[in-house]
This record gives structure tokens, sequence and C-alpha cells, in this order.
């Protein structure tokens, strides 16, 4: 049943809800905060709740136009239950938020969060939307399978089966959501990219050194291994080449693929912490070539990024980025240690002029289409289409 329609007059008032948003969690850590700053902007009325990493304390900031409420969780001292996330003072704060917005979107899933944000919606009659972030598909799946099998019979499958709506970042994410089985009318609308001022180095002034790129967590669904594989294959023809993997991610999986780069006698590669802010966009820049090689991506945030800065990529099939080619601003190949040999092969040989014009277009692609004024717009419609404020919009599919 359509909701009654409302007041078109006043601001939409989106809560959302994320685990936590920490730097270490990747993408939505910056995609989620961007969106309810550029709701704001937007016109509508967001408040972010999310749950604070281990024992730091709660805090709430509203320097980006919308309520940004962060909450302490209540067993940050036990080892065995931090996981969850949980957190009275949370729990309270949504179910009060829930009464006055309009709509519940929650992001992401398996933690005590994310169920209660469907709880806080049904308890108030609001439509509910959930944007998965690629923890629905079958790479994702497959790390801790009988676990998630599990929570999702019991806790979080009926959660989201009683979403009004789900989100998906790509057309790649919204097939998964299919296979996957669900039904739900499911909105593709991509992540915005925030594009940094344009800053290019003379050519002549760039020097003998040449950088291969991977930047974002280190986890073992990035296909790094694949990526090893392949530069074993290129590096002895490529002196001048230098591959950086650039991230942070568990020690023990750190430390398998530093090993991983000595039994493959890799002589120029360097591994280097994570890094944020204008220092992100400085390794983006100075990098003749960005490398995605996963094995599965809802979105991808750091190929975009890499785009933004004017630097092309190599990305996998598993990745949604199959318009590199078609805007021609880099390769799309199969996650295979032969198929990133032969785009590391190709682009390598290329001069660095033919490197840059590529880069350009892909900064241009990012402008032109994840501006995020236009994902903000997109995901309003679905809010005001919720509640009866309008028709369907273009990105909602029902098939």
């Amino acid at each position: 049943m359509r909701p009654m329609a409302q007041d078109t007059a006043r601001p939409l008032r989106p809560v959302h809800v994320i685990a936590g948003l920490d730097l270490a969690d990747g993408g939505p850590s910056y995609s989620v905060p961007r969106l309810c700053e550029a709701l704001a902007a937007a016109g509508a009325e967001p408040v972010l709740l999310s749950v604070v990493a281990e024992r730091n304390q709660s805090c709430d900031t509203s320097h980006r136009g919308y309520p940004d409420r962060r909450f302490a969780q209540d067993l940050a001292h036990v080892p065995g239950l931090r996981v969850l996330r949980r957190s009275v003072a949370f729990c309270a704060a949504l179910k009060e938020t829930a009464a006055t917005a309009d709509v519940v979107h929650d992001h992401g899933l398996w933690l005590l969060p994310n169920l209660q944000a469907g709880w806080a919606a049904a308890a108030a009659g609001k439509p509910f939307v959930v944007s998965p972030r690629g923890m629905l598909s079958s790479p994702a799946l497959a790390f801790s399978h009988a676990r998630k099998r599990a929570f999702w019979k019991l806790l979080q499958g009926p959660v989201v089966r009683c979403a009004s709506c789900i989100h998906a970042t790509s057309g790649q994410e919204y097939d998964e959501l299919r296979a996957f089985g669900l039904r739900h009318p499911i909105a593709v609308i991509p992540n915005g990219i925030d594009v940094p001022d344009l800053v290019l180095e003379p050519l002549a002034a760039a020097g003998d050194k040449r950088v291969v790129l991977f930047l974002g967590r280190l986890h073992p669904k990035k296909g790094i291994e694949l990526l090893l594989q392949a530069w074993a294959k290129v590096e002895p023809g490529h002196s001048g080449w230098q591959l950086f993997l650039i991230g942070s991610g568990e020690e023990w999986y750190v430390r398998e693929l530093q090993a991983l780069s000595r039994n493959l006698d890799l002589g120029r590669v360097s591994f280097g912490g994570a890094t944020y802010g204008a220092a992100k966009w400085d390794v983006f820049r100075a990098a003749d070539l960005f490398v995605l090689p996963s094995l599965n991506e809802n979105f991808g945030l750091t190929a975009a990024e890499a785009l933004a800065a004017a630097t092309p990529v190599i990305a996998t099939t598993g990745t949604p980025w199959s318009r590199l080619e078609d805007e021609g601003c880099g390769w799309w190949v199969e996650p295979t240690p032969y198929a990133l040999a032969a785009a590391l092969t190709a682009a390598m040989a290329m001069p660095r002029p033919a490197l840059r014009e590529m880069g350009l277009k892909g900064r241009e692609w990012m402008l032109r289409d994840f501006s995020w004024n236009r994902v903000a717009q997109d995901m309003a419609n679905v809010y005001a289409w919720l509640v009866g404020r309008a028709e369907p919009p273009a990105s909602i599919r029902l098939e």
C-alpha cells in the first residue's frame, strides 16, 4: 500500500544509520556522511546515527549541515561482544529520531545497529531503506559463511525483507541482489565523488620513476595476491616502474602479502600505511596508473577517486567499472594474474602524455556523472516516492 501523501512543502527528514564510521571500514565511512551532507545542501534535514569504535566516547557534531551523532559502545571492554556495537544510548536516540523522521535508511548489514534500524522503522511505521553496501555479493558472503547464514535466517533476513526499498550503488550490485533473491524495488544510485583541484606536474619534471598504485583496504577480497602475481610477470621487463601498495589491514594478512612478495622475488614493491585527506590525493596524483584487482566491489570508491585525480585505472570485472574502456580512461579485465599482467603491459608501454590524456578523460567522466548534487537529488526523489510525494523515480527498478 502506498503511504498517504504528506506536506510537500516541508523538508524531507531521513534518518541514516550505519554501525560505525571508522576510516578503516573503507568506503562507507566517506560516502554515507558525504551523502548526508549533500542531502542537507539540497534542502533535506538528514540525521546520521552510528556507534563509535571500541572505547571511544560519544560525540555530537553538526558542522556539515546535519546532526552527526555517534554513541559509545556498552560492551567495548568485552572482546567477544564489542564486535556487535551494542549501545543503549544509540538505540534510544534511534527510536526517538525515527518517530519524527520520514524515512529510516540503513547502511550495511550483520551488526546490531543494522537490525535496530529496521526495528525502529517498523515500530514508527516509517518506510525503511537498506543499502547493503556490497555485503550480499557471493564473495562477501563467502567470508564467515556459516555465521552469516545463521544470522540471516534468524535476524538479518527478516529485517531486510521488511524493507520498502533496497539501494544498490551499481548495476552489478543490482544483479547480485536479484540473484540473492531480493524482490524489492531497487534504487540504483551510485556513490558520489568529490573531484579535487586539478594539479598536473609538468611532464618534463616527472623524472624516470613510474608508479603503479593500489590504495585501499588490504583485505582478501581486494585481490592483491592477483596483482602481486601479475606484477611478477611484468616487473622484469619494466625496470623504471614500481608498485606501491598503500593501505592498512589485519596484521596477519599484511604479513601474508609481504611474504608472497618475497616468495615471488619482487624487487620493486613497496608497502605503505593508510593515508587520508590531502595526502591521499597527492598519492593518487603521483601515480601513473591505478589498479583495483578486487574479486568483488559494489562500487569501488578508490577507482573513482583515482579517476577524479586524473589517473587512469585498471579494474577487474569483479568491479562495476565496465565503462572504463568506453570512456577511454582505463582497462576492465578478468580478475586473473594473466589478464592483469596483459593490461599492465599495455598501460606501461604507453608514454606519459597518452596516460595523462586517459586520466583527464576519467576526470571529466567523474565530473559529469558522479556529482554529489546529482546523487543527493536522486536519493531525495526515492524518499519522496516512498512517502507518497512523487511517482517512482527513474532510478527505481521494479523488475
